[in-house]
């Protein structure tokens, strides 16, 4: 449940990223979430990030 959660805010592209790093970091020590989905969040939200960068350097 969180893990969809966190994936549709993170699609959405409705968040800051340091905070959702960091909640993303709580629900990994709580086991709300496993390691393999940490990761794939995080490089999803790496991916926004360089998608962004490049646009606005247009």
């Amino acid at each position: 449940m969180i893990y969809s959660l966190c994936k549709n805010v993170i699609n959405s592209g409705n968040y800051e990223h340091q905070s959702m790093c960091n909640k993303l970091d709580v629900f990994l020590l709580a086991d709300r979430i496993k390691p393999a989905q940490h990761t794939e969040l995080n490089d999803l939200m790496k991916a926004q990030q360089a998608t962004e960068q490049t646009q606005s350097m247009d």
